[in-house]
């Protein structure tokens, strides 16, 4: 007896799904970040040079400084950015970004945010250093006006500072640009101070950020700015959409014909696949590279490998003569193993990728991690409760519905 109730239930689903990917996958990709090779952006070469005389440029001050370069990109809310090292002593910057974003970047980049405490003699008497970790942050005047509080780490020493400069100016500078210059008129014990002026909560957020950043470890000389146009391009990137859909259309086809029913089923989670692998890039916040693209393919192709493990296993349980329902069970458990012990696999390897990787390899490595989970619950999970409610409802009893021939049946 046909159980309807089951039919029903994974034809509601279906619909479900198809109208849920039809009204929103539009509006969901097109809020996806991307990288530079796909959005276009600029690309600044520096040359860096020791603070100090006996400073030494080496690999690890060049590692140091791209870590401190990085920090302030994003200060700047800017993805991915691509820092290259060059021996013996450039470093390359590679930022997604419109133009209208240059200029603040690169003086972000480029100013050394050396925070410095002098008295009326020009003396510096604190520096940046003496900052607690974190401890710059936004506050606000009498006035409700925004300021940039300071938080120095050891109380005392400002204490013993603002003692021998009473009723004395202490300016407070950002490199050589005097920020304020007030006179102390107490004895600062808190370890507090602040830096007031014409800020908004934006730039006052900014320069906080900065100097919780740290001042760059060495000096940065730009020598050359290059625009870089988008390496695919809008032109290229269509063409790459399309040759996608060709690709997909070809699959669906491989599916119907070999695999039928199963195949069907196939199609629809692999497009579900890709809808909810759209959705958590954009849940994710991150930026799309071709690298990251490079990693979707390959997880589209893990996925379809899942389906076929399974529905081959399904049909060598047919041809020994079991029932439909027998060979589902059978089918499924024998290829579970087989299927989670490749993804597990490639799970291990992202893993290590992300771990050594520089930031294009973490990339690639993010999105197919991503991708093979999504893919463990609609082409493995997900396939297999949508047919498993149809052969479960016992709508289909032929093994035609499933590619094997009558003819077949017994030979194994």
């Amino acid at each position: 007896m046909i159980k309807w109730g089951r039919v029903l239930l994974f034809l509601v689903v279906v619909a479900m799904l198809a109208t849920l990917m039809t009204t929103t996958t539009t509006q969901v990709a097109g809020k996806i970040t991307l990288g530079l090779d796909l959005q276009g952006g600029f690309e600044i070469l520096y040359v860096v040079e020791p603070l100090e005389p006996n400073q030494k440029v080496d690999i690890e001050l060049l590692k140091a400084t791209a870590r401190m370069v990085e920090k302030r990109i994003n200060i700047g809310g800017v993805a991915e950015p691509v820092i290259e090292t060059e021996l013996p002593n450039r470093l390359r910057v590679k930022i997604a970004s419109n133009e209208a974003d240059q200029d603040k970047l690169r003086d972000l980049i480029g100013k050394p945010a050396v925070l410095t405490f002098r008295d009326e003699g020009g003396k510096t008497i604190l520096k940046g250093s003496d900052l607690a970790p974190g401890g710059a942050a936004v506050g606000y005047d009498e006035l409700r006006r925004p300021v940039v509080t300071l938080k120095i780490s050891d109380p005392k020493k400002l204490e013993n500072v603002t003692r021998e400069n009473l009723g004395k100016h202490m300016a407070i500078y950002l490199d050589e640009t005097m920020m304020t210059n007030p006179v102390i008129q107490n004895i600062i014990t808190g370890g507090n101070a602040q830096i007031s002026g014409d800020y908004t909560q934006e730039s006052a957020q900014e320069l906080a950020d900065l100097l919780n950043s740290g001042a760059m470890p060495a000096k940065l000389i730009e020598k050359q700015v290059t625009s870089v146009g988008a390496s695919l391009g809008k032109l290229a990137l269509q063409k790459t959409i399309n040759a996608g859909y060709v690709g997909a259309a070809l699959i669906f086809i491989f599916m119907l014909l070999v695999y039928r029913l199963p195949g069907l089923i196939a199609n629809i989670m692999l497009a579900t696949f890709t809808y909810l692998s759209i959705v958590v890039l954009h849940w994710m916040d991150a930026t799309l590279t071709l690298p990251g693209i490079a990693g979707f393919i390959l997880s589209v192709g893990m996925a379809v490998d899942a389906n076929i493990i399974t529905y081959e296993r399904i049909q060598e349980e047919i041809r020994t003569g079991k029932t439909i329902l027998s060979a589902f069970r059978a089918g499924e458990r024998r290829s579970l193993i087989t299927i989670l012990d490749g993804h597990i696999t490639t799970l291990i390897a992202t893993g290590v990728l992300f771990y050594f990787g520089t930031s294009s390899i973490q990339g690639f490595a993010i999105v197919l991690a991503m991708t093979i989970v999504v893919s463990l619950l609609t082409n493995v999970l997900g396939s297999r409760l949508l047919l498993g409610l149809l052969v479960r409802a016992n709508l289909i009893k032929k093994p035609f519905w499933f590619g094997v021939k009558e003819s077949e049946i017994g030979e194994l």
